[in-house]
């Protein structure tokens, strides 16, 4: 089964757990003080996706073997769940939703920052340059960053990777990521399966203002996949829109869950 970081509630209400996956290079600890800030009612569940932090690694990164991941960690917290997904973890909890949410396993549904569709760019060259980092004598976050800076030239996804960097594993520093697979599977993670049915339930779609994932267009083919869709827009963030404007996000997703 997955790796999982849980968050108890401070004050139990009987709701049920809210499940946090993330997006491609992340891990569950990105989201460490999100899923403390919800856990004020109900306990906060944040996986490591598979191939991501220390979950089993496999050879594939489909969106049936990651929703079958989800589904899993959810039987094991008594089967039903709220399911909050990120980018690459937004497709994988539609993908769920879609092929098993008559099953009440997916009580409300967040998806943030991705629509259920296939998009042209590709992530692969973010594998190669972390894999392509030296990591001879590499004691700090500091060095590794000016290492990684000859092929990461933007200093905020550099950050966001080098979360995913262990310094003090045994036997040396190591990444907490399957990049082989990762690279390999690329197509399949930026693309979409064409997964057809209905998640009839509640589902929240937040996007954020600065972020060109989640298009006008794409409104028709999510409320035809999720009828009870609604939608809402983060002023001034960006696709990591939970890094952006955490207590926006927060109180966004907060609402919706207790409404």
């Amino acid at each position: 089964m997955l790796a999982t970081i849980r968050h108890p509630a401070a004050a139990p209400s009987g709701q049920p757990p809210l499940v946090i996956a993330h997006g491609l290079y992340g891990s569950g600890r990105n989201w460490n003080v999100i899923a403390r800030r919800l856990a004020d009612l109900r306990d906060v569940i944040a996986v490591d996706m598979r191939n991501h932090g220390e979950s089993p690694r496999f050879p594939t990164q489909g969106y049936a073997d990651m929703a079958g991941d989800l589904a899993e960690v959810i039987e094991s917290l008594g089967g039903t769940a709220d399911l909050l997904g990120h980018s690459m973890g937004g497709k994988a909890a539609m993908q769920l939703a879609l092929t098993e949410g008559d099953n009440a396993r997916i009580r409300r549904l967040v998806v943030a920052d991705i629509a259920p569709v296939a998009y042209a760019h590709d992530q692969s060259q973010y594998a190669r340059a972390m894999r392509g980092l030296d990591l001879g004598g590499l004691t700090s976050r500091g060095e590794a960053d000016r290492r990684l800076a000859g092929g990461v030239d933007d200093p905020a996804l550099r950050a966001f990777f080098l979360q995913s960097l262990d310094l003090k594993a045994e036997g040396g520093p190591r990444w907490r990521l399957n990049l082989d697979v990762l690279e390999a599977e690329m197509p399949k993670i930026v693309g979409w399966p064409g997964t057809t049915g209905r998640f009839d339930a509640p589902a929240l779609f937040v996007t954020g203002s600065e972020s060109g994932y989640v298009r006008a267009e794409n409104r028709e083919t999510i409320r035809s996949l999720f009828p009870k869709a609604r939608f809402a827009r983060l002023p001034g963030a960006g696709h990591w829109l939970h890094a952006d404007k955490p207590r926006e996000f927060e109180e966004t997703v907060r609402v919706f869950l207790n409404a």
